[in-house]
Formats: structure tokens, C-alpha cells, sequence
């Protein structure tokens, strides 16, 4: 019986093995993907992000200065800090930062003098563990919670052990606690914020203090012993036993230090070690990675996916907190005052409402849904619908995207809010022009509504906004039109053709046009900004998300439709720098990417190769959506072809690689291109699994040859969200020929709001 009961034990413990193993996808994830960024170039302009999903705080090394955006960057060999970040990208300053810094030998503030050399060989980034050992042996680990951090620094034996805190730029205050081993205090180096914002944080070592003190950054001077300071850039010193190895505590609040207190006790009181905190970060990210989960494909295909999805997963933060009863509450970034609920931040529409926020409504429901309330609480708080939350709004870029993001929720059934006031909020701000940037309230709005589109050269990047607005009208018509709303679904009806007035049958691009009805003169289709934002005319072409076949009419047929499209990727990847006057870091990464003037580097034309879908011609998304993600992406620091921006070029991706992609939010379609592995499990929130297989899928195999949902014969180019939520099986015969039969009936056509063609 004894070799017999082994035998099964060995079976056992291996079958435990191998299904830890198979989980464990935190190891698949490299959060350095995307760091070797640059102004001039950017391969992602990302960070080192060790964090949870969607955590309020994230943690990062740092090599640029503070307040510079390029937190860290791969080609720099110093850090001079390990800070709390919450920027969501390189060309915006971050808020309630402050960093810690240990040294040896002697006390050194300055940051320029006290960075240390490091080396990558010495480093480890994942999601749930951060681990980088300088030259001079001095070792620091982080492992992440929502609300907080442990640290633990490691000093070489023997040698004088200091940890300095950095209070960053603007105000901040400390508070040290010899006899408690603790620090307090609070930063506010964001600008543009409600009086009272505050990131209160608390700090606590299990090691004694030998000897402690305050600094100020401006001047670096210090002033030893000291107990407290408050003021611009202040901070604190520690110093402890030689050789010492430190275990460091931290957390944050935007409520109180109270709250910041809670948060510590609740997240991190129970955990002992670093360990325990990593296992508890582990266990969290394998779930949060487990919603999908890929077989087949390579190493570096996994390790891609889940570096994306992993980036995919940190966008919007959480920007609330959990009361001593349990219960939801935030200090509001948009009034100053603190209100119970749930609130999110840290993302900019323009960029995410194409593809990450669409992901969130499919893997993360029930968050969503919080979002969405939490978009109409802030502009009962403001007066405004965000559209660039940073933490407040900052109404950057371009379009009133927020209704978006409401019209997509309803659509997939999640109806969490009032539409009525979703409608209210929307129609001010699509008739209003707000104090805070060109998305907050619209840009031209006016002489949208009077001449049918926003001219040029009175207003910047003026068809570029034609072009959103036309679409933001069509998902306030959808969301009216869903909810009975007749009145508002009568008032943006008459908008949401208004695309086809910056059309210029001539060219057949769209075009500049000024008040006078008179288009832009010495046009070139390669020339950037103008009338356009970041890009061009052979990138703005597309922006039509809502009525592609309307598009197709417009070009004169699906013939010449599906010749601009290829013609996208074979006309030369010449530039012409126009009213930038230089080149910008967007163009140098189209023209490095070497298709045509495909620009995925940014997000304008990132939809685009699902085009094909629409014109009869499915094979040509599947071959290119494939060819995209090859190669463009790695698990790399070189990883993206551009900005990843909070998370959607990440989400463009994990989508893609799923098969489908987000053409039209708004709608409840996917259209279909190629997925990137032989099976694909989407683990719903509801409890039921969806699978992609496509078991003969392979780097050639890129081409659906024929489709079964269910066991039944699927010849359509989209899939329903609704399809998805039910679970099932899409069956996939894969092929290396293109099938040029399948999918060519109009019933096969993704949606589009002008009746489809024969």
C-alpha cells in the first residue's frame, strides 16, 4: 500500500505543481515593456509600474529628476529615488508623489548627487515584485497594495545606513516618530487642484532609528534632529543601525491621515514580511490576468499578451477609499469635498474610450458600471463631464468622449446610472465651450451647429473635431434612443452626419475648411497637424467609427473604399512636418515602423485595419490586424510602436489578439480579425467562459477559412457582446490562404448607420 499511496501523492502534488504553474501568469509579465522611451522617441513612454490592478498608488524606481515626466527611462544606468506614482503619461506632470532613496557611507540629499548606479542584470520588474540591487550592494524590494507599500532596503554589512524621503515638488510636510519607528506626513505637488487636496501618508520601519532629521529639496539643506518641517519640497532623513536590512511599511490617503492610517492597518497589518505581502500581490494579479487565458502561440507571444493585459489593467485608477464601516468613500478632485461612492482617475477619453475602456466591459463589469456613476457624480461636482482626469479635468485633447463610454456601458447592459442625466450632462457639454482645455465643453461649437462642421483656420486641429463630434453626437442619439429620450435622440440626430461636410470629394480625403466654406489651400494628404490632430489626412480618413458604409458611399464605392485602404500601407512613409514645424516623436515612429503611412504609434488610425470587414474584404484585417501584432509589439522595453496610452494601446492588442476589436463603441459589435493563439478563454464575470478556438492556428495559419459559434455555421464579420456574455465556443478553421467567399453578405456587415450596399 505504501509505494501505491506515494505514487498517487507524487501524481497529486505534481498535478498541483503543474496547475500552479500554468496560473502563475504574473511571470509572463515584464512591467519594463515599453521603458526605453524618449522625447524624441518613444517605445511605449512607460514605467516600471508595480502595483495592483487599478490600484490607487502605484510604485516605480526612478531615474529623471522630480517633476520631469520621463520617470524612468531603460537607457539611464542611475536612480535616484523609488517613488508613489500615479502619472498615466510622460507628456503630463504626476501629483502626490514623494520617493524614498537609501544610501550608505554618508547622508546625501541632493537627488543629482545621491543617485546610484544599477545595472539591469541586478533588476526584476513584475507586477506584484520590484527588486533592484545597486552597485555600491545596496538592495531595494517593493511589493504593492491598493493603497500602500513594503519596501525593504538592505544595506552591505558594516556600512552607515540612511533611507531619505523626498517630499518632490511643491508642498509637503513630515512629522518623525523616533519611539515609534514612524514617519507622517503629507504631499501636494499636483497644480490646478481644489484647496484642501492632500495625500497624507504614513510610514513605518521594524527597525530602530539611530538618527533622524528634516531636509528641504530647493537647497538641500538639512536640519538634523528636527522633528517636523512643512513647506516647499520638504522631507525627511533616517538612519539606522549599520548594515542594516529594513522592512518598510506605507501607506496613503487623500481623505486623512486617520484614513491613511486605516489604510496601512487594513492592507498591510497583517502581513509581517515583504513575502506575505508579495503572495497576497501574486495571488491578486493571477486572477485579475486569469479572466483570459491563452494556449499556444510562444513564450514571447504569452509574455506580450500579458504585459499588455497587465497595462491594460492598471487604467482608470481608483480614486476612492474603504471606511471603518467597510463602505466607499473619496475626497473629490472636481469639488474639494468628500462624498461616499466610488470615483476613478487617471485616463484621457481621447485615447481610451477606442479600446480600454471597451475591454473593461467585458472583463470588469461590475466596475465599469461603477465608473460610469462616477462620471455623473463629477459633473453634478464641476458642472463638467471629464474627459481627461488627471486627477481633476484637465480637458485635454480633443472630443467629448465621456458619452462614449455611457452610451457603450447601456448598450452592453450595464445601466448603473441615469441616462436622462448622462443626455443633460452631454448636451451642455456639446453647447458649451468649458475653462479648461479644448475637451472640456467643445471647441467651435457654434459654428459646429451653424456651418455643420468646426473651420479652420479659426480653430485648431478643427476637422479632427468634426470628425469626433460627428461620432460623440452619434452615441448621444444611441444612448436617447435606447432610453426613450426623444428629445435628446431629435437633437444630436441632426449632427451625426456632419463627418461628411469635411469630406472633399476631389481628394477624396477630409480636409481643412474654412468659414467661408473655402478648403484649405496647398493641400498635401502627408502633411501633419493643421486641421488634424497628431496626424494626418491618410489618418484621419477613418475617424468615421459610427458610419462606415456612409464613408464607402462618400468614396465613391467598396472599390475605391478598399484602395485608400491599401493604399495606407504602400504609399511612401514620407512626412511632411506642417504646422509642428519639426518632427515629433509620432512621425519618427511611423516613419521607423515602416508601413506606408500606417501610424498605429498613436491612436487616430488604430481602428482602421478592421475596415476591411465593412468593404467585403474580411481576409485583409485578418492578415493585417496579425502583421500589427507581430510586428509592433514585444514583451520588451522596446515594446510599443509609440505611446502606450493609459492602457490603450495595450488594450488595442489584447483585444486584437483575442480576434475581435472595439470599431464602434456605442454599439454592442466586435468586428472580427484574426486571434493570435490556438485557444483563447475569456472567464466572465458572470460566472461563464467564452473560447476562441482556432486550433490550427499558427504564425502562417492568420486567415479564418470558415466559423461555428456554438456548433452553428457563422459566417458574420462581428461578434455581440450579448454573444460573448451567453459563453460558448467560436470555432475556428484557420488557414494560411485567404477565404474569399465567407462573409460578403450584407447580414455578415458590421453595424453602420447608412443602409448597407449591394
Amino acid at each position: 500500500m505504501k509505494p501505491k499511496f506515494l505514487f498517487f501523492l507524487f501524481l497529486g502534488l505534481w498535478g498541483l505543481g503543474a496547475s500552479a504553474q500554468q496560473t502563475d501568469l504574473v511571470s509572463y509579465v515584464n512591467t519594463l515593456q515599453g521603458t526605453n522611451s524618449s522625447h524624441e522617441l518613444t517605445r511605449g513612454n512607460t514605467y516600471p509600474t508595480t502595483a495592483l490592478p487599478f490600484g490607487m498608488h502605484t510604485w516605480t524606481p526612478q531615474t529623471g529628476r522630480n517633476g520631469d515626466g520621463w520617470k524612468y527611462q531603460y537607457q539611464k544606468d542611475h536612480i535616484r529615488g523609488f517613488q508613489q506614482a500615479h502619472q498615466c503619461s510622460s507628456w503630463t506632470r504626476d501629483y502626490a508623489v514623494f520617493s524614498f532613496m537609501p544610501l550608505i557611507d554618508e547622508l546625501v540629499v541632493d537627488e543629482n548627487a545621491r543617485e546610484a548606479k544599477f545595472s539591469h542584470a541586478n533588476e526584476i520588474a513584475k507586477p506584484d515584485y520590484y527588486k533592484v540591487q545597486f552597485d555600491n550592494q545596496i538592495a531595494t524590494e517593493i511589493s504593492p497594495t491598493e493603497r500602500g507599500a513594503h519596501l525593504r532596503f538592505t544595506y552591505p554589512k558594516g556600512k552607515k545606513s540612511y533611507l531619505v524621503l523626498d517630499g518632490y515638488t511643491h508642498l509637503s510636510g513630515v512629522s518623525i516618530f523616533p519611539k515609534e519607528r514612524m514617519i507622517t506626513g503629507y504631499v501636494n505637488n499636483g497644480e490646478g487642484f481644489k484647496e484642501g487636496f492632500k495625500n497624507f501618508f504614513v510610514i513605518k520601519f521594524d527597525q530602530p532609528l539611530k538618527a533622524w532629521g528634516t531636509w528641504e529639496n530647493k537647497k538641500n539643506s538639512i536640519q538634523t534632529n528636527a522633528l517636523t518641517a512643512e513647506g516647499e519640497g520638504k522631507g525627511a532623513y533616517v538612519e539606522f543601525l549599520p548594515g542594516s536590512k529594513v522592512q518598510v511599511k506605507v501607506a496613503s490617503s487623500y481623505i486623512s491621515a486617520e484614513q491613511a492610517q486605516l489604510n496601512l492597518d487594513t492592507e498591510l497589518g497583517k502581513d509581517k514580511t515583504l513575502e506575505q505581502t508579495r503572495q497576497n500581490a501574486t495571488k491578486i494579479w493571477n486572477q485579475s490576468l486569469g479572466k483570459i487565458t491563452v494556449e499556444g502561440g510562444s513564450e514571447e507571444d504569452k509574455a506580450t499578451f500579458y504585459s499588455c493585459f497587465f497595462r491594460a489593467s492598471l487604467f482608470s485608477r481608483k480614486y476612492y477609499e474603504v471606511d471603518k464601516n467597510g463602505q466607499p468613500y473619496y475626497f473629490s478632485p472636481y469639488d474639494g469635498k468628500v462624498h461616499p461612492g466610488y470615483m476613478f482617475t487617471d485616463t484621457g477619453f481621447w485615447d481610451t474610450f477606442r479600446a480600454q475602456f471597451p475591454l473593461n466591459t467585458l472583463i470588469h463589469p461590475t466596475m465599469h458600471g461603477r465608473y460610469m456613476k462616477a462620471l455623473l457624480e463629477a459633473y453634478e461636482q464641476c458642472g463638467w463631464l471629464p474627459s481627461w482626469s488627471f486627477p481633476s479635468e484637465a480637458g485635454s485633447m480633443i472630443g467629448n468622449h465621456a458619452i462614449s463610454l455611457l452610451a457603450d456601458a447601456w448598450v452592453k447592459g450595464i445601466h448603473t446610472f441615469d441616462p436622462e442625466l448622462a443626455l443633460k450632462a452631454y448636451l451642455h457639454e456639446a453647447t458649451h465651450k468649458g475653462p479648461w482645455g479644448p475637451a472640456n465643453g467643445r471647441d467651435g461649437w457654434k459654428e459646429y451647429y451653424q456651418l455643420g462642421y468646426v473651420p479652420y483656420p479659426q480653430y485648431r486641429e478643427a476637422t479632427a473635431k468634426t470628425l469626433e463630434y460627428a461620432y460623440d453626437d452619434f452615441c448621444g442619439y444611441t444612448l436617447a434612443r435606447m432610453t426613450g429620450k426623444d428629445f435628446y435622440a431629435d437633437v444630436f440626430s441632426r449632427q451625426m452626419y456632419n463627418y461628411k461636410n469635411v469630406y472633399d470629394a476631389s481628394t477624396r480625403f477630409m480636409r481643412g475648411k474654412d468659414n467661408t466654406g473655402k478648403w484649405k489651400s496647398n493641400f498635401d494628404p502627408v502633411e501633419w497637424g493643421g486641421p488634424y490632430t497628431e496626424g494626418n489626412a491618410w489618418h484621419w480618413q477613418w475617424s468615421v467609427f459610427h458610419d462606415i458604409q456612409g464613408l464607402v458611399n462618400l468614396m465613391g464605392g467598396k472599390q475605391n473604399f478598399v484602395a485608400k485602404l491599401d493604399s495606407v500601407f504602400s504609399e511612401p512613409n514620407r512626412v511632411n512636418v506642417g504646422s509642428y514645424g519639426g518632427m515629433i516623436h509620432e512621425m519618427t515612429e511611423m516613419v521607423m515602423a515602416n508601413m506606408g503611412q500606417y501610424a498605429h504609434g498613436n491612436q487616430p488610425i488604430q481602428h482602421m485595419p478592421y475596415l476591411y470587414n465593412y468593404a467585403g474584404q474580411p481576409w485583409k484585417t485578418q492578415y493585417h490586424a496579425r502583421d500589427i501584432m507581430y510586428k509592433l509589439y514585444n514583451s520588451t522595453e522596446n515594446g510599443y510602436p509609440g505611446d502606450e496610452d493609459q492602457g490603450q494601446t495595450s488594450s488595442w492588442y489584447v483585444l486584437s489578439a483575442l480576434g475581435f476589436y472595439s470599431v464602434t463603441p456605442g454599439t454592442d459589435e466586435y468586428v472580427l480579425g484574426s486571434p493570435m493563439f490556438k485557444k483563447i478563454t475569456i472567464k466572465l464575470e458572470n460566472g461563464k467562459t467564452f473560447v476562441i478556438d482556432a486550433s490550427a492556428n499558427s504564425r502562417e495559419n492568420v486567415y479564418i477559412k470558415s466559423a461555428a459559434l456554438n456548433g452553428k455555421n457563422y459566417t458574420r464579420n462581428f461578434i455581440k457582446h450579448g454573444d460573448l456574455l451567453q459563453g460558448g465556443v467560436l470555432k475556428l478553421e484557420m488557414s494560411s490562404q485567404p477565404e474569399k467567399t465567407r462573409g460578403l453578405n450584407n447580414e455578415d456587415l458590421p453595424f453602420s448607420l447608412t443602409q448597407k450596399n449591394d
